[in-house]
């Protein structure tokens, strides 16, 4: 086989390419699905990137069991079952046990860059979420799914980025915990995602917006599922940009304690992700017929700035 075949038989199948051809099929997925997030792993010394890749492509399965068009048609009990096979396999890999590509590219990474399982288990348990329940009444309900879908990433993606070994020397007062400020951003990166598709959720007959704050600005959920946009729904969803980029902002903190070729690359990936905030705004809060992206020139820019605050904070 080659790696111009279709990414899922690759890496889902029982195949052997080799690593160095599954890894490149990682490297494509990557910037084929997360071209925002693909740039700033480019920054990364080379094996630190196709560990990404690799995480990167096996949260993507996990992501999948839910939410392709394929997962749509299925019952209930069905992703149930499919969930839980995906975790016994998931334990499996961590047991050293490789049988598609997917396995060896994670088993690879995990050898060069070894970390808990938990963080895994957890984003499984975060598509469980979404097996039955479509809303969130409160924002601490929300968190926890944000935790869980999107906090998880930061934290497998800390035991690759590694942590400055300054950070075990310095004044305990100038020390936060570089895992919270790696779930955090994981979690500003969620709630950015809801808020871009927004659109995209409503048509699967899911509302990620808590339900206190629709009623806290007074717009209902039949408004939402039209794509009604009034003074209410701009009000609302300014609440929500702001409460994302707060969490963006607990994750700075953080990013001065990993490791020294790192801090170039999150930064990167943080301010470019943090930006689809702004194109939100830009689009006068109509996410129901745009989709909010940065533009390849915003990106350009932000290359340099963010090289320049990696070194100054």
């Amino acid at each position: 086989m080659t790696v111009g075949l279709s990414n899922s038989s690759l890496l889902n199948g029982k195949t052997c390419i080799g690593l160095e051809n599954a890894y490149e099929v990682c490297r494509k997925e990557t910037a084929q699905w997360a071209k925002t997030f693909y740039l700033g792993t480019l920054l990364l010394p080379p094996l630190k990137r196709r560990a990404i890749w690799a995480i990167y492509v096996w949260c993507r399965r996990t992501d999948e069991l839910m939410d392709s068009p394929e997962a749509q048609a299925r019952p209930i009990t069905e992703l149930s079952d499919r969930l839980d096979e995906w975790e016994e396999r998931t334990k499996s890999i961590f047991a050293g046990n490789i049988e598609t590509d997917l396995d060896a590219v994670m088993a690879d990474t995990l050898s060069l860059f070894p970390q808990s399982i938990q963080p895994f288990l957890d984003m499984i348990e975060g598509q469980r979420m979404d097996l039955h329940r479509h809303r969130y009444e409160t924002f601490k309900e929300l968190e926890l799914y944000c935790y869980r879908v999107a906090g998880t990433v930061g934290l497998m993606t800390q035991g690759v980025m590694g942590i400055d070994p300054a950070y075990t020397s310095a004044p305990w007062s100038d020390s936060p915990d570089p895992s919270e400020a790696a779930i955090a951003l994981g979690i500003a990166n969620q709630l950015t995602n809801i808020l871009r598709d927004v659109g995209e959720d409503r048509g699967r007959g899911r509302i990620y917006l808590p339900q206190e704050d629709l009623k806290r600005f007074g717009y209902s959920e039949s408004e939402l599922m039209a794509g009604t946009i009034n003074s209410n729904w701009k009000s609302l969803m300014a609440f929500q940009l702001h409460r994302a980029r707060e969490w963006f902002a607990r994750s700075e903190s953080g990013v001065r304690w990993l490791s020294a070729d790192a801090r170039w690359p999150v930064w990167t990936s943080l301010r470019l992700y943090r930006g689809i905030l702004d194109a939100i705004e830009r689009l006068d809060y109509d996410v129901f017929n745009n989709r909010a992206y940065v533009s390849s020139w915003v990106k350009m820019l932000e290359l340099p700035l963010s090289y320049v605050i990696a070194q100054t904070r």
